[in-house]
């Protein structure tokens, strides 16, 4: 599990994984969400693992997963990174 690496420098100076997840099933709407999820990682010894994670809020819905997805696929790598930076900045403000 996670077993990608690192692909982003946070401003806390961790490195992250990152990954577009969705909910299991869907809101009592009927809508599912997707928010990008990203993995800290322990970068000690002689292996890496995953010491943490944050999760932006919701960013897009859809009637499936999939349609819920899709628009945070399309995100450029820059945008990701924004979203990184800003879930840190919150945990930072907020430990």
């Amino acid at each position: 599990m996670h077993g990608r690496p690192p692909a982003f420098g946070g401003p806390d100076g961790g490195a992250y994984s990152a990954a577009a997840t969705v909910d299991d099933a869907p809101a009592a709407d009927g809508r599912y969400g997707a928010f990008l999820l990203f993995i800290r990682w322990d970068l000690g010894g002689p292996s890496s693992k995953p010491g943490g994670h944050l999760e932006t809020p919701y960013l897009s819905f859809g009637a499936t997963a999939d349609e819920a997805l899709a628009p945070l696929h399309a995100l450029p790598l820059e945008a990701v990174k924004a979203h990184l930076d800003a879930c840190v900045a919150k945990t930072e403000a907020h430990p």
